[in-house]
């Protein structure tokens, strides 16, 4: 049974997201993981951390600054210094909070000069918190930081700890209302992708794609596009993770990826396309970055571990860069979140040494690149996926099983409508043995 794709309105006819379910298990599991914990409380600067502890949310503006910051006690509730009357606003209108909602400004990334005492401000609100509770000698847990403030901290005599891995370890496991406002904002992006394909055409700038799908996510209730990568024509190889204005031409290859935010939850969502008509070399690309996804994806179940999937994936030097370093995140998975990158990372760089097992409920991308023998078109295709009780699910639903030619709606290279993956019959025969090799080698 597929996931279900909401309405975005609550409605009394419907269960839907449940988001005092959400807000209320978020937090269960950051109490659970720091009452198992040798910190007396954690302290979070993060935006996502911070959303994820006390759910409120003042705009992404502020997505860079540090400055909002949230303070979790063993055994209590979060307490929240937030900007200016935004502090108000949630005493009035976030009832979880209440008057533990405070006004409080920290340093604003070096905008407030050290001379200003805002560290000292900050390390004081928190020392006397701590002192209240008796957890003042305690360690306390950080996420990031600006350095006055750490400095601060320590001069109030508090002993700073990494709070950022137990936050990472926390949020690895998504919440069934987590789950499903993943699934809800990959449903955002399937439509951008579709007003995407049949705009494009020789003429399209790579910026003017950035706008078409910035407004139609907008439009359905995004609120935040974090960056959409359009990546054209000979900028497909080497891959410059950025867009630029560069004007689409007949016979080009062109990728994307669209990161966006809905409800806070994100996408990591690539598509590659041809334009006007497609080549061997990129249509041989394509295949070969499709069947290293579709072996990843095989193997996609509890139990597995993040070094299994990696070990799907060429080697660095296979498909042109010295090293795994080098090559990072062109044959990569990712946990998706309130943030883009969240656990696990599946990667040849790290999973061999440090492999992480698959678990339910896991949410994470799997994206894969390969290069064409022209020297400088290349594919890129990314899927997500939920992690079940018993295997699987891909909720990232345009169609990327071929390689589709912008300008013949949803006609593949080959002149014939795509299949799909409730049709397919079976994997390619070359991702079947790419699978038993990993499956062999357990054994």
């Amino acid at each position: 049974m597929a996931l279900p794709t909401y309405g975005t309105m609550a409605v009394d006819w419907e269960q839907r997201v449940d988001f005092e379910r959400l807000r209320t298990e978020r937090l269960s599991r950051a109490k659970a993981a720091l009452a198992a914990s040798s910190m007396g409380a954690l302290l979070c600067f993060d935006m996502n951390n911070v959303r994820y502890l006390t759910a409120t949310h003042i705009g992404t503006w502020a997505q860079d600054k540090a400055n909002r910051f949230t303070l979790l006690p063993q055994n209590d509730e979060p307490i929240l210094w937030d900007f200016g009357s935004a502090a108000r606003h949630h005493q009035l209108h976030c009832p979880w909070l209440g008057e533990r909602s405070r006004p409080g400004i920290s340093m604003l990334r070096g905008t407030m000069s050290a001379n200003m005492g805002r560290a000292e401000d900050v390390a004081k609100k928190i020392r006397i918190e701590l002192e209240q509770r008796g957890l003042h000698k305690q360690p306390v847990g950080i996420d990031i930081v600006e350095l006055p403030v750490l400095f601060a901290l320590q001069r109030e005599g508090i002993e700073v700890v990494d709070g950022q891995e137990l936050m990472s370890t926390v949020r690895m496991i998504k919440t069934r209302d987590e789950i499903a406002l993943l699934n809800q904002s990959a449903s955002l992006v399937d439509a951008a992708y579709d007003a995407l394909y049949r705009a494009m055409k020789p003429g399209m700038r790579e910026n003017e794609a950035v706008g078409l799908v910035s407004k139609v996510l907008y439009d359905l209730g995004s609120e935040y596009v974090e960056a959409v990568n359009a990546i054209s024509g000979e900028r497909c190889n080497p891959h410059p993770h950025v867009f630029s204005d560069r004007i689409l031409r007949p016979g080009d290859p062109a990728y994307f990826d669209i990161l966006h935010s809905y409800m806070g939850y994100r996408t990591c969502y690539y598509r590659t396309f041809a334009v006007g008509y497609s080549t061997r070399p990129m249509v041989d690309a394509y295949k070969r970055c499709r069947d290293y996804l579709d072996a990843a994806i095989e193997l996609v179940r509890p139990g597995r571990t993040t070094g299994e999937i990696a070990s799907l994936w060429p080697k660095a030097q296979d498909f042109g860069f010295p090293n795994e370093e080098a090559a990072f995140a062109l044959q990569y998975g990712h946990g998706i979140g309130l943030a883009i990158w969240e656990k696990p990372i599946i990667s040849r760089l790290v999973s061999f040494e440090h492999p992480q097992v698959i678990e339910p409920g896991m949410v994470f991308a799997l994206e894969t690149f390969w290069p064409s023998s022209d020297g400088w078109s290349a594919a890129r295709i990314e899927e997500e996926i939920v992690v079940t009780e018993t295997g699987h699910e891909v909720i990232t639903r345009f169609p990327a099983e071929k390689l589709l030619v912008a300008g013949a709606p949803y006609f593949t290279s080959g002149g014939e409508l795509p299949t799909t993956r409730e049709t397919q019959d079976a994997l390619n025969p070359e991702v079947k043995a790419m699978v038993k090799a990993v499956d062999d080698a357990k054994k």
